[in-house]
């Protein structure tokens, strides 16, 4: 039997497989996501951006529960920094999680240099997760950053957490996070300057356009559970929400393009330099681009077959 149909059945072993199959982008991998892809889709995707040091980790621990006891298979992928040595996840936040039982399926990813706050495997570790049979999974983010609104391209419904007292109560307003927001989450609701965070954010957001989904700001202490149930809510009430909104429809096609686009990208990269090695082109290109004797757009157009200007 394949490791796809492995999968499709529920086989935990042959999803952590795949998922490094995946993750070092075997050649097995494309077998595997083209066995699965009819069974892709079904499941509510939620990202949790914020951060570093928001409690992302504990408020998803507290979701999975919360769901869990809802009757859904939750699964986590939580974007690591990657190692310098070995490329891996570098904080493993499975050692941070409680164990959930066979409901949940945790994987840490390595974000392995890519932008985002995401790693370059994630959209194809989320089909492997709803092949398995995952009808909720958890997105963390390594950390709020310029480029952390990628997460919207995966995501059904996004967290942002923030936390009051890291010395700037409008610290995660930047970079289009309040764009990309459909639930707010001010965490750790006990410390002083919650209360202002959370009016601050709210009149923030009311600056902005109408639209059809107007983000709450909800107040939580992922510590102690408390404000968990109102998240879980305010995810699935989204979730309900998009349903009815025709642009979801457009979305999703933008976010096919944006993925057939990466994926044709990757290609066309890897066809280029393995035709470069083998003619012998490669190390010197490097080489030159190293001593600043080629611009590195030059010399990428010059492997494209484009002409230098």
């Amino acid at each position: 039997m394949s490791l796809g149909s492995d999968i499709l059945r529920g086989d935990r072993r042959a999803l952590a497989r795949a998922l490094t199959i995946v993750e070092n982008q075997l050649p097995e991998a494309e077998e595997i996501v083209r066995e699965i892809a009819g069974h892709t889709g079904r499941a509510i995707v939620v990202g949790i951006t914020g951060a570093p040091g928001v409690g992302k980790s504990t408020l998803v621990d507290r979701l999975a529960g919360h769901f869990l006891a809802l009757g859904r298979q939750v699964g986590i992928l939580a974007v690591d920094p990657s190692s310098p040595f070995s490329g891996g996840a570098l904080l493993g936040d499975r050692v941070r999680m409680e164990g959930r039982g066979s409901g949940v399926f945790m994987r840490s990813l390595a974000a392995r240099g890519h932008l985002g706050g995401l790693a370059r495997a994630t959209p194809r570790a989320i089909q492997l997760l709803e092949a398995a049979g995952k009808d909720l999974i958890l997105l963390e983010t390594v950390g709020a950053g310029q480029s952390e609104v990628d997460v919207m391209g995966y995501a059904d419904t996004t967290l942002v957490v923030v936390v009051p007292g890291l010395g700037d109560d409008v610290q995660a307003f930047k970079a289009g996070i309040l764009e990309i927001g459909d639930v707010f989450v001010v965490n750790k609701a006990d410390r002083p300057g919650a209360d202002q965070t959370a009016r601050e954010l709210r009149q923030m957001l009311s600056l902005g356009p109408h639209k059809p989904w107007q983000p709450p700001v909800l107040s939580a202490q992922a510590q102690s559970g408390a404000g968990i149930a109102e998240i879980g809510q305010a995810i699935l009430d989204h979730k309900a929400s998009s349903e009815r909104d025709p642009e979801v429809g457009t979305r999703h096609v933008r976010e096919a393009e944006r993925f057939l686009r990466q994926a044709l990208a990757d290609r066309l990269v890897e066809a280029a330099v393995r035709r470069a090695k083998a003619a012998g082109r490669w190390l010197p290109l490097v080489e030159d681009v190293a001593r600043r004797r080629k611009d590195p757009v030059w010399a990428a157009k010059e492997l494209a077959g484009g002409e230098e200007r």
